[in-house]
């Protein structure tokens, strides 16, 4: 199959994050390979809604999630109807396809305890190394951006002189985000010693040898940092995203509010930590009522 206008189309019509294009890039190319082994088809224009079902089944039998599967299957559907105002297809072999059901994962979050442990505990340090894993794990706990915003932050993105940093999230959409007083003296801080040290970096976020950030180190820092606090198996960044949203809802901040702070398109996505809120008052109830 033919994916390479159709992931131009994605990158810079549709404006899909970098992440976004990677995933359905590696998914299209994967079920391009499937087709040519298990039915000797290599174009779009010879795929039927018989040959998506067999590729659905043949994940499910390898372990891949209906999770996962579901997203594949997005992205098919995506390619398909692109194939189709292009004409490349007369019948959209996705119209028969039903996605599997999947479970719903309440989002992992921490304990608010243990985030204030985390931070209250003063052993992080003066270095540039340890005032730059500080405002990592601050700003993704205290601004609940993601991952990839944090990564593409620049000085002039953070204006800590307002209390707040412009993020550039989901399809190059730019938001403003506040942040406390507490966080702008650790901001300030930081920036002074990386000048310091590397006055000609070219991001927000450094490396010990002075170069932009990338995921893996971001990971490293956050895993390194959390284990100090939490037994939990992920302890991502995502992570703390989850933790910001909940916490915020647990303290009485507005879905609409939390929702323009995450940047999400649709309130459905912002619902989620809402079930969170819901087992705590459960708990609540249960420790608290006397026929509980």
């Amino acid at each position: 199959m033919n994916i390479q206008s159709f992931i131009q189309y994605i990158r810079f019509e549709k404006r899909f994050s970098a992440h976004t294009v990677k995933a359905y890039q590696s998914d299209l190319e994967q079920f391009g390979k499937y087709l040519l082994s298990t039915y000797e088809v290599s174009e779009s224009s010879e795929v039927n809604h018989p040959m998506i079902r067999s590729w659905m089944v043949s994940l499910m039998e390898s372990g891949v999630s209906s999770r996962s599967i579901n997203r594949k299957i997005t992205t098919l559907k995506t390619f398909f109807k692109f194939q189709l105002r292009k004409q490349e297809v007369i019948i959209n072999p996705m119209l028969k396809v039903q996605a599997p059901k999947s479970s719903k994962r309440l989002p992992v979050f921490i304990d608010q305890s243990k985030m204030e442990i985390l931070f209250d505990s003063n052993n992080f340090g003066d270095g540039l190394d340890s005032l730059r894993d500080l405002l990592v794990l601050e700003l993704l706990y205290s601004t609940g951006m993601r991952l990839s915003e944090l990564i593409g932050l620049t000085d002039k993105s953070v204006d800590p002189f307002q209390c707040q940093v412009k993020v550039l999230g989901k399809r190059n959409k730019e938001r403003i985000i506040p942040f406390t007083n507490k966080l702008k003296s650790v901001i300030l801080k930081y920036v002074e010693e990386r000048k310091k040290i590397f006055p000609n970096a070219s991001s927000f976020f450094v490396t010990d040898s002075g170069k932009p950030m990338y995921p893996k180190f971001v990971y490293r820092i956050v895993t390194r940092r959390l284990s100090e606090v939490t037994t939990l198996d992920k302890k991502s960044p995502h992570v703390l995203r989850h933790t910001f949203a909940t916490h915020m809802l647990n303290n009485g901040a507005d879905i609409n509010s939390v929702k323009e702070l995450l940047g999400h398109a649709n309130l459905s996505a912002t619902q989620v930590y809402t079930h969170n809120t819901i087992e705590k008052l459960k708990k609540v109830y249960k420790q608290a009522h006397p026929r509980a």
